[in-house]
């Protein structure tokens, strides 16, 4: 077969002026051949200041904090609170599941058995739904970085955050905080555990909502148990740790007096 390339000129041929393809950028169609105006290129240095210029002028949103406060998001991320169901037992059961996720090793929690024996028989009580409680209850505020990630992890919805967040102060050992601190104040209705559980419930009743108040089987168990001890001294020594001067002790008065109130603002349900 012949080559019919034969004598003919197979250079790469250069575009056409007014191609866009390989052409110069000032013989391009479409482009302004005119030359800058003297304004543009006197600004041109300081054309990026614009935005910094034009906010100089502009009146400032002072703060007028502490005297007012600015509100704070509906999901700010705030001070931990350990939630009650609605008959005053506490959610948490001491899974320690907030405290695996915490990156920041903030969280110390020890659960314990609920146990069902009659208190003049030695029972400890319960004080959660199910099998187990939080004994020990701990938030290391100078270690927290209020990521939220224990939130995430708690099966029960026992942890959540408030929009409380003035937490600093002078002393170190006042930024750790205890089960008494962090466990929401009894409510209108609510009984102070430990008592048991509502007749004909299961734990999982207690998470899919079935539970509204306190039966009268538990406020009587409640009354009873009041009246055997002594209001002054009712339950100290008892098991668990809120807070007690001795690690271990449990001590109920706070369900009647709870410290969590004064601090308690803006609470998640």
């Amino acid at each position: 077969m012949a080559d019919d390339t034969v004598g003919k000129d197979v250079s790469p041929k250069s575009p056409a002026r007014g191609s866009e393809v390989g052409a110069p950028r000032d013989q391009r169609p479409g482009q302004d051949d005119r030359s800058k105006g003297f304004l543009s290129e006197l600004f041109a240095p300081v054309a990026g200041f614009g935005v910094s210029f034009s906010t100089m002028f502009r009146k400032v949103a002072t703060e007028e904090y502490p005297e007012k406060p600015r509100p704070t998001a509906p999901r700010f991320h705030g001070r931990h609170q350990l939630n009650r169901y609605p008959d005053g037992l506490e959610k948490c059961i001491g899974c320690e599941l907030c405290a695996w996720a915490c990156p920041a090793d903030a969280i110390l929690v020890e659960g314990a058995d609920n146990d069902d024996t009659p208190l003049d028989q030695g029972g400890k009580g319960r004080f959660s739904p199910g099998e187990r409680y939080g004994r020990v209850y701990q938030i290391n505020y100078l270690r927290c970085i209020f990521c939220g990630l224990c939130i995430e992890a708690c099966p029960t919805r026992a942890l959540t955050m408030t929009n409380f967040y003035e937490l600093a102060d002078n002393d170190r050992g006042k930024l750790i905080f205890t089960k008494d601190q962090l466990l929401a104040p009894l409510q209108s209705g609510m009984l102070p555990p430990p008592f048991p559980m509502s007749d004909g419930l299961e734990e999982r009743d207690y998470y899919q909502g079935k539970v509204s108040e306190p039966t009268a089987a538990q406020r009587a168990y409640v009354d009873a148990r009041d009246a055997a001890h002594d209001e002054d001294d009712a339950y100290a020594g008892g098991p668990g740790n809120v807070g007690a001067a001795v690690p271990g002790a449990h001590d109920l008065v706070h369900s009647t007096h709870p410290t969590a109130a004064e601090t308690r603002e803006g609470a998640n349900p």
